[in-house]
Parts: structure tokens; sequence; C-alpha cells
């Protein structure tokens, strides 16, 4: 199944006003665009009778959306398979898509740790395999060594140490705020028209999110479970952050690594990510990721950081293409690589030569005692990775 990843404009004036739909609706008008974008046609109007179909539905269960999907967008005989196939990856998070725009026709399988129950996960078991990176899909589930409670502090300071932006919200102040005309006239009135002191209010300040994409292939074997307790502690600490894996499949692990507990939320990922230790395809997995909309909106505006070697397998014409509009998205895009904990390292393969231009930061990504500082200090300004590395050669 191939489709576009560019997003067409909306056509309809319902749709240009998405802002005036309830937040709900908002996923039913997503997916009719995902339809449009891999060739369906759907009028405006379909969308709107979908809308009203599953409102009068209920829905009670996702079978209940799919009828009414059916039945209104009207999806032609010859092209159900691919309409059935795009419902299971926008609606159950998982699937298997193939991103347009690549050297390579294969297919990329997405999941979605959010549509696991807990009673179909697998039992662990151990897996070994070669350090190479490969064109070869091994699937296989880890176990994990207990480990002593060392990130504390990382997960202490993280909530703080996050980049900051301006919220749209005000929030009430006492000093360098600007006038709040409505409360100030509220409390004028309340007084008899005395004139209190005046109130004042300012834009709030949030932590903008935290998305960390970790390479599970072979040749990262020795770093993934180190990779995976950072990313534990960054869920614990940060509600709006983000985790997920990828090797020859793309699987988001977040709502594992929830669990407060770090040996049961390892266990639990452990059990979800189908390709550890196997081949590395890092353009299709994240070109995955950015053609779902409710996964690709993680990135907007987010601090973004790819834990891989960047050892991609064939052409790397997707992984340039995906990290360009992943830089597009984000606030921020670092490549940390064990790589460079070598003091003799630098970018010179053909990858890593073309998604330097694109990278804010290419750090050292051997050990959690490296990157847990480097996490620490996203919120400083750095200057690009290809200002960097052109100053080291």
């Amino acid at each position: 199944m191939t489709f576009s990843l560019r997003s067409k404009p909306a056509s309809h004036p319902r749709e240009r006003g998405e802002e005036t739909l309830p937040r709900a609706a908002a996923p039913f008008l997503h997916f009719a665009r995902l339809l449009r974008a891999d060739g369906f046609v759907v009028a405006p109007e379909q969308v709107s009778a979908f809308m009203a179909g599953v409102t009068l539905l209920g829905p009670r269960s996702m079978g209940d959306i799919r009828e009414a999907a059916l039945a209104t967008l009207a999806p032609p005989p010859d092209r159900r398979a691919a309409f059935e196939a795009l419902f299971r990856v926008f609606f159950h998070g998982e699937g298997t898509i193939t991103v347009e725009g690549g050297e390579e026709d294969e297919e990329t399988v997405v999941k979605d740790d959010a549509a696991v129950r807990e009673e179909e996960m697998p039992v662990l078991r151990d897996e070994e395999s070669g350090a190479a990176a490969s064109a070869l899909e091994q699937l296989g589930t880890r176990t994990f060594v207990s480990d002593a409670a060392r990130l504390d502090a990382f997960q202490r300071a993280l909530p703080a140490a996050l980049p900051q932006r301006r919220s749209f919200r005000y929030v009430r102040t006492h000093a360098g705020g600007r006038l709040d005309l409505r409360r100030s006239l509220r409390a004028a009135v309340a007084a008899d028209g005395d004139v209190p002191a005046p109130m004042l209010r300012r834009r709030q300040t949030v932590a903008r999110p935290l998305l960390i994409l970790i390479d599970v292939s072979g040749s990262m074997k020795e770093h993934t479970q180190d990779y995976l307790r950072l990313a534990h502690a960054a869920v614990q600490a940060a509600p709006r952050a983000e985790i997920f894996t990828f090797g020859t499949r793309l699987t988001r692990v977040t709502a594992a690594l929830r669990i407060r507990d770090a040996e049961q939320a390892l266990a639990r990922a452990a059990a979800l990510v189908d390709d550890w230790d196997g081949g590395t395809r890092i353009g299709p997995a994240l070109l995955a990721l950015l053609s779902i909309p409710r996964f690709a909106a993680f990135a907007r505006g987010a601090a973004v950081i790819v834990l891989s070697d960047g050892l991609e397998r064939g052409g790397h014409a997707e992984m340039e293409l995906a990290m360009r509009r992943l830089s597009a998205r984000a606030f921020r895009l670092s490549l940390a690589t064990p790589l460079a904990g070598d003091p003799r390292f630098a970018p010179r393969t053909a990858a890593l030569q073309a998604i330097l231009p694109v990278l804010d930061d290419l750090v050292d990504g051997s050990s959690v005692a490296v990157l847990a500082p480097f996490i620490l200090s996203l919120a400083r300004p750095a200057p690009a990775a290809a200002t960097v590395w052109r100053r080291i050669a």
C-alpha cells in the first residue's frame, strides 16, 4: 500500500474551520485526509456524513466506526484492502504501510503499545544476534538484567531542564505582566466602583514535548538496555515524553514505560518490541512515524533525540528525507550515536554527511553518563551540528 506523505489543504469550510469542531471529532477528519493522501476520492459531504454516522452509532465499538466509514466514505471494491489497512493503521495503531519516495518498495510494520492488551503479550525469551546492520528482519523478545537506580538525579532534574515555550494561555501575576482588563473591571464592579490594585497577567510557560527514538537493531545491542532505562526515567519525569523503538519495525512503547517500577516497565517494553537485534531500516521507520498523523504530532515543536549509530543499510535517501521532515517539525533535532564515543570518530559516511546539515546536534551516545547531561542541556542554545563538526575536522 503506497500513499504520499504530503498533506493536502482542506477544501471545505468545515474542514478549514477545524477549530470549531469538537476535539473528539478531529481523528475522523484526519482519517479522511489520510484517505485523500492515498488517492481515495472523499468529498467534504462524505466527511460530514461520516461524523454524523459515528454520532448516531454511539459509537459502542471500533466496529461501529468501521461500518460508518464504509457506508459514508464508500471505498471502491478494488481498493477495499487498502482502505481496511489504512483504517487499522490509523485507528488501531498497528498495520503495515509503504511510504512513498524510497528506493525500495518494502513494508514497515507499525505497532502502537496502546493497542496491545496485557494478556496478548508474548512470553519473554533470550535472543542473540550479530552486531552488524543487515537487510534481514529478525523477530524476537528480550529480558533485561536488573540494574541499580542510577537515573534518579536525571529524573528529578528533567522537568525543570526541558526547553520551554510560551503558551497561548494566560496566568495571573503580581509583577512583570500586562493589565488584565476583564478581571480588573470585574473587581471594580464588585467593589462598588472603587478602583482596586490593577490585576496583571502573563503568558504561561510550558515545557516542550520530548520525543526519543531508539534504534534496537543488532549493531545497537550493547546500548538498547541503557537507552530504555533512560527513556523510562524521562517518561516518569516528563508527562509529554514519547518513546518509539525502530529497527525493521516501528513500535511505540510509551504506555509500557509509564509503569512506575522500572523492571516491570522494561519487561513490558521488551514484550512489545518484536525486532530486537535485527536489521536496520532507519529511513522507512522514521517515514512511517511521520506518515501517521497522531504519531507525527508528537514531533511538532518537540526536542527530538534519535539514539542510533546511523548505519543505514542500502541507500540513505529515505533516511535523509525523514530527517529533513523531522527537522522541519521539531524544535531541536539531535542524533546521539555511540560511535562518537571514539575520539577518532568523524561523520564521514554518506548517510551522516547527508543529514548533518539538518541536525542541531550530533553527540556522543555511548552511555547514560554522557546522554543524561546532554538531555538536561537541551534548553541551552548550541551551534548547528554541521558547524561543530566542520570546526573539528
